[in-house]
């Protein structure tokens, strides 16, 4: 499945969201990402739409196996480029800033040969 950035970002988020608080909502979501209740809406009806998520008669938003997969995957990039950068010097914020931006455009060589690498490094 071929998601858009924004698409990856909700994933993410609700992941990171439903990890901590163990529900999630729209509105969480909007407040988490700073975004509008609007914005949110539309992005959780594609993202329902598109089979990655599920909501409840209540509101309360669940990822599905596939949309749970994309979000770890998604998670994953972020948590590794933001502290491989972070251990080659840059500051906390604009690390996490450009692997949230890095994270939805690497190829997934790439980023396995990443893995590879700092793996190696954490071993020295």
């Amino acid at each position: 499945m071929s998601l858009k950035e924004s698409g990856e970002m909700y994933l993410e988020t609700i992941y990171i969201l439903y990890e901590s608080n163990s529900s999630v909502r729209s509105i969480d979501i909007a407040m988490y990402m700073n975004f509008s209740r609007a914005s949110v809406s539309r992005g959780v009806g594609l993202l329902k739409k598109q089979g990655c998520i599920e909501m409840d008669n209540d509101g309360y938003i669940t990822l599905t196996d596939e949309g749970k997969k994309i979000a770890e995957k998604i998670f994953e990039r972020h948590t590794v480029i933001s502290r491989m950068l972070i251990a080659m010097g840059i500051d906390e914020k604009t690390a996490t800033e450009d692997a949230c931006r890095i994270e939805h455009v690497i190829s997934d060589k790439t980023f396995e040969a990443m893995k590879r690498h700092a793996k190696k490094y954490a071993n020295e």
